[in-house]
């Protein structure tokens, strides 16, 4: 699907579509506070057994979330577990496998993710009524399988592709209610100027982190102290990153991190964020878990007005017509991350060059919303990616208004569509090939829920 583009849909063929992509997202985890279900086998594909809480978990879990519910919805998960366990006999015949280091990295990377919603690992453990290393085991499971499944899916794709005839016979067959609507949208970009800091401001920032390293030296909670002081947005979460490999870092954190000891507390460390001082909480083989205390310099009204003026003054020319928007970014914006693509803003959500709406930052959206194509916006105070001050302006380079989508204004989106449909007329046909030649018994209770779901006795 194109980045940044939102669907709506009301035909209904196409809301279960949907509502099938998200149960693929959802069955990526078995892990589910549920009732006590009378476990037994009710379908095997091969050597694979499908259980009778396989189907309750996701049912459960699909409801939790709010998704779609087809009232053959347990007939539709069945389903996909019969696919995916001929996807997994498949792996066994062609040898696949996913090493063990990525299957641990990936179940450590969704573990942090579900502790920092809960808020903690006993919230987790008590909301799942299973321990930790019981929710580890599931995850390990859930994401080997899935991996290998999915090696196996994009193997048998690899080849697939559409051609300009493909995309406009998809666009010519959808119904009118199914084509996907397009909100409104912008392209944006900025030139960026930053205050510079004096030499007391500076001393200030690590004489204040100094005194709070003292602090926890003396005792003091750092992560009581982070969420009082720290100026990053981890703040709020006692300072804390979550478990990740030094390249995810600024090379000047990393390094220092990974020199400490758990509990051990940094001198201070200035990155590209600022200056911090870092406790390392605790280490896992090439991961670290770190919180810190971000402060940066604050800048006095002379530097502030320096960089406004600059901005400025490169408005000016610009509208001047003596050098573009795109040449005055690349030689003066001082933000490296889109001064070489003329200005131009990746929206981090999708990593495309457009945004909804309800995606700009506030600010940012309040200097554009009555702005024309190519307008430029006055100077104004903001934050960059990395959460500093920074003086900024904005041109709006392109604005679509609310449309079903087209041929003409969405190609690449109706592309992407064509290429999903061919990729599931590819997927259906393999199943029902791999169906023919592979022992399949289909519990009673499920032998009428779909007219693909058919028992075969073949070896």
């Amino acid at each position: 699907m194109q980045p940044g583009t939102s669907l709506k849909f009301t035909d209904k063929n196409m809301e279960k579509r949907i509502a099938y992509l998200v149960l693929g997202a959802l069955l990526s985890l078995n892990v589910v506070a549920q009732p006590l279900v009378i476990d037994r086998v009710i379908g095997v594909v091969g050597d694979f057994n499908i259980l009778q809480s396989d189907i309750e978990q996701q049912y459960i879990q699909m409801k939790m979330q709010g998704a779609y519910m087809d009232p053959d919805i347990r007939c539709d998960i069945y389903q996909h577990f019969i696919e995916q366990k001929l996807l997994m006999a498949q792996s066994k015949i062609d040898s696949i496998e996913v090493g063990p280091d990525m299957v641990e990295l990936q179940m450590e990377s969704r573990l942090d993710y579900f502790i920092s919603q809960f808020g903690s690992e006993d919230e987790m453990e008590d909301y799942f009524s299973k321990s930790i290393f019981d929710i580890k085991d599931d995850l390990r499971e859930a994401i080997s399988e899935q991996m290998v499944t999915d090696q196996v899916r994009n193997s048998i794709i690899a080849d697939v592709s559409t051609t300009p005839s493909d995309v406009k016979s998809f666009y010519r067959s959808m119904h009118p209610d199914s084509i996907p609507y397009i909100n409104t949208q912008v392209e944006l970009a900025q030139i960026i100027a930053y205050p510079s800091y004096s030499d007391e401001a500076v001393f200030q920032v690590k004489e204040r982190l100094l005194e709070l390293r003292k602090r926890v030296q003396e005792g003091e909670d750092f992560g009581t102290l982070a969420i009082l002081y720290s100026e990053g947005p981890s703040a709020s979460r006692r300072g804390e990153l979550g478990f990740m490999v030094r390249s995810q870092l600024d090379k000047a954190y990393a390094n220092a991190a990974w020199s400490l000891k758990p509990g051990q507390v940094s001198k201070i460390v200035k990155s590209s964020f600022g200056f911090h001082i870092i406790q390392l909480i605790e280490r896992r083989g090439d991961r670290a878990n770190t919180r810190h205390i971000l402060l940066n310099p604050k800048a006095d009204a002379n530097a502030k007005q320096k960089a406004i003026y600059k901005l400025d003054s490169l408005k000016k020319v610009v509208e001047a017509d003596s050098i573009s928007f795109d040449w005055a970014a690349k030689r003066y914006s001082e933000d490296p991350q889109t001064s070489v693509n003329g200005g131009l803003i990746v929206n981090p959500q999708t990593m495309a060059s457009s945004f909804e709406l309800d995606q700009l930052d506030t600010k940012d959206y309040y200097m554009i919303r009555n702005m024309e194509v190519n307008d430029i916006s006055e100077p104004y105070e903001s934050t960059d990616h990395n959460h500093k001050v920074c003086y900024k302006m904005l041109q709006l380079k392109a604005r679509t208004e609310p449309h079903r989508a087209n041929l003409k204004q969405d190609y690449l989106l109706l592309q992407e569509l064509a290429l999903q449909n061919k990729n599931n007329e590819v997927m259906n046909a393999w199943y029902e090939e791999k169906k023919e030649s592979t022992y399949i018994r289909i519990d009673p209770a499920y032998r009428n829920c779909d007219t693909r779901v058919q028992q075969t006795s073949k070896k």
